[in-house]
């Protein structure tokens, strides 16, 4: 059928762009797999469209996409339920007597893909597969901070800044800033951006070569806990980031 040769080729294209690991040209991938070239710029176009792959900062070059790297994450944490991982963010949990939870960009958003709840009756109760803001919560603009350029740009140029609070950055230039100070100073902070009386605490998740490929974050009401008390455990927070990175990283090998 030609639905499944479509398919078919555009995975195979897919499949090029990992097997290589690196930005690739329209070029290289028609000389890589053989097919037609308007065949495979087509494919490219619809493949970009639909964010599993995205243009690299070298011209004419094409990379895997926000999208695809989602995917990619969420199927190595489906795969690797283990004891071990999951030990990682039930001490987390322990420790600060707050939710904690792992998330990803996905389209513009952040996916939360695994989370473990607190005890306490008073909590946002959100389920793996959950989907929040980027601009108002503190593991959105950690991830946003964490995009290499221009994916960055691009990114922070589509987002809609809406207000939930009086703390919400509804200002591009503001959360530009924030963003540049999340990256010097490694972790990020959400007083009350999304929801009145929140507050939350987030460091990156690395993965190969250094690059980020998620967020760890511990939120809880301000009426329970303060931000400067969840600061005392950031040392904890980062290293169970570490952690999570070494245990996905090697999922994925």
């Amino acid at each position: 059928m030609a639905l499944s040769s479509a398919i078919e080729r555009a995975f195979t294209i897919l499949e090029c762009f990992g097997k290589n690991q690196k930005p690739l040209r329209l070029a290289d991938v028609v000389d890589d797999l053989g097919l037609p070239k308007q065949t495979v710029h087509r494919l490219i176009k619809q493949l970009e469209g639909m964010d599993l792959l995205e243009r690299d900062i070298q011209p004419e070059k094409f990379r895997l996409g926000t999208r695809m790297r989602t995917l990619g994450i969420a199927s190595i944490v489906s795969q690797n339920q283990t004891a071990f991982t999951r030990a990682i963010l039930e001490d987390l949990k322990n420790r600060f007597e707050e939710t904690v939870n792992v998330g990803v960009l996905d389209n513009g958003e952040v996916l939360y893909i695994d989370r473990v709840e607190c005890h306490w009756p008073l909590r946002v109760q959100l389920s793996p597969g959950s989907k929040v803001k980027v601009h108002c919560t503190a593991i959105g603009k950690l991830l946003l901070a964490h995009l290499p350029e221009p994916q960055f740009a691009v990114t922070l140029r589509n987002l809609t800044l809406e207000k939930y609070t009086q703390n919400t950055i509804v200002d591009v230039v503001a959360l530009e800033a924030e963003c540049k100070k999340i990256r010097a100073q490694g972790y990020s902070e959400n007083i009350g951006e999304d929801l009145q009386g929140l507050v939350a605490l987030a460091v990156p998740v690395y993965g190969e070569g250094g690059k980020v490929i998620a967020g760890i974050a511990v939120h809880a009401p301000e009426a329970r806990t303060s931000l400067k008390t969840m600061h005392f455990h950031l040392g904890a927070l980062t290293d169970a980031a570490a952690r999570l990175g070494a245990a996905l990283t090697a999922g994925n090998s």
